[in-house]
């Protein structure tokens, strides 16, 4: 089987789509193209066990597959630009790379805020190098930490500061509640008040203005003209998915890169993406084309388009099936799982208690619905919680009736 599979992005999708096009039968040469230095590793410690200073690169490296002990890694490169009907791709150095096929696996960087003010003592979470910096910063002696964002990253990093011993964590968000979004008013509420009860501050409903220091941040201006003091300042506003470099192809990229059910790019058969910068169709919520940012999302993708990638190459036409994931989360928060299954963000408006009491501090589990069924399922929690949460996977992996 001749032919060289380009694939873009060297972290978990990357590695994932190598893996499982080995799996799925293709033989032929795949290239590897990363703009780290390191081999792919597991991203959501670093705001947790890498920021305490509990997880060593070793502990977060994934261990390849032997499957893929001939693909080619080329690390600490970009591809600057692709020509894909042409099969041709641009790196950072001029040099270009012909494929047969190519996955785009380039994931997202985190959004910085554009307020006026000193840029030093500023930081974001994405990378291994970001979380050995950020550690650095919060062992400072009497250091006051404001985490701009109160969403999965930026509560976990409030948390892990106060694990670390800074005395001084205030967390800053426009929403009213923490994690609003994917959990809704009930268990957001549940949340907000165990993060205070481990003195974490927060400040909702008001976003920042502005930065204040001579050289380096020595405080953050709310929007309501207050100004909290702050040595270190972490930006936890949200992802801008990576597509620049498939500009000029014709695609959708307004918010990551559209795909079909199959997960290929504008209809070309050989060209696919996986992980959180794909848009696809979702077939189990009513086919809505919708970005999904969890950690089982790149494995998952990769397996489904692998599969149809390599019968492709192989001059076969893969099943109609279309993807339909059914995505996982979690969040470790001070001694707290969240633990969801499904898609709870869009049920938020009905929202079912399934145990627990949402006003007390014991275990809870609560059932998302639209369209009158079962989307997602939430614990928050100790491990009983977690567990109780994935009993409820069978009736969420019951073929659905679309949303309306």
């Amino acid at each position: 089987m001749a032919g060289h599979v380009l694939v873009v992005g060297a972290s978990m999708g990357g590695l994932r789509a190598a893996e499982q096009l080995r799996a799925a039968g293709w033989h032929g040469a795949i290239t590897v193209v990363g703009d780290e230095p390191h081999m792919p590793y597991n991203r959501p410690p670093l705001s947790k066990e890498a920021l305490a200073g509990a997880a060593p690169f070793a502990s977060l490296a994934f261990t390849p597959r032997s499957s893929v002990a001939d693909v080619r890694w080329l690390l600490g490169r970009r591809v600057t630009a692709v020509r894909l009907r042409a099969g041709v791709a641009v790196l950072d150095g001029g040099e270009e790379l012909a494929f047969t096929a190519l996955v785009a696996a380039t994931g997202l960087r985190p959004r910085r805020l554009r307020c006026p003010g000193p840029a030093s003592g500023r930081h974001v979470l994405r990378t291994l190098a970001d979380a050995r910096t950020l550690r650095t910063e919060l062992l400072r002696p009497g250091v006051r930490l404001v985490v701009v964002g109160a969403g999965f990253i930026g509560c976990e990093i409030a948390s892990t500061a106060v694990r670390l011993g800074v005395r001084d964590v205030t967390v800053v968000d426009t929403v009213p509640l923490p994690m609003l979004r994917p959990l809704g008013d009930v268990l957001a509420r549940a949340l907000l008040r165990r993060h205070r009860m481990y003195g974490v501050r927060f400040q909702l409903g008001v976003g920042v203005a502005a930065f204040e220091g001579a050289g380096r941040v020595s405080g953050v201006v709310l929007g309501d003209g207050r100004v909290l003091p702050a040595d270190v300042v972490v930006e936890s506003v949200g992802a801008v998915p990576n597509t620049e470099w498939l500009d000029r192809n014709g695609l959708d990229l307004s918010d990551g890169v559209l795909t079909d059910g199959q997960l290929r790019l504008g209809g070309l058969p050989h060209a696919c993406a996986v992980g959180d910068v794909a848009r696809f169709p979702d077939a189990r919520h009513g086919g809505l084309p919708r970005r999904v940012e969890h950690w089982s999302m790149p494995g998952d993708s990769a397996r489904h388009a692998a599969r149809a990638l390599a019968a492709r190459l192989a001059g076969d036409e893969p099943g109609p099936a279309p993807f339909a994931p059914l995505p996982s989360f979690w969040s470790d928060q001070h001694d707290i799982r969240l633990q969801a299954f499904g898609a709870p963000e869009l049920g938020t408006d009905d929202v079912e208690i399934l145990s627990g009491d949402a006003d007390a501090d014991g275990d809870l589990v609560a059932g998302y619905h639209a369209g009158g069924r079962l989307v997602g399922v939430v614990a928050l929690g100790g491990p009983g919680a977690a567990a109780a949460a994935a009993r409820h996977r069978a009736r969420l992996l019951r073929s659905p009736a679309p949303l309306t």
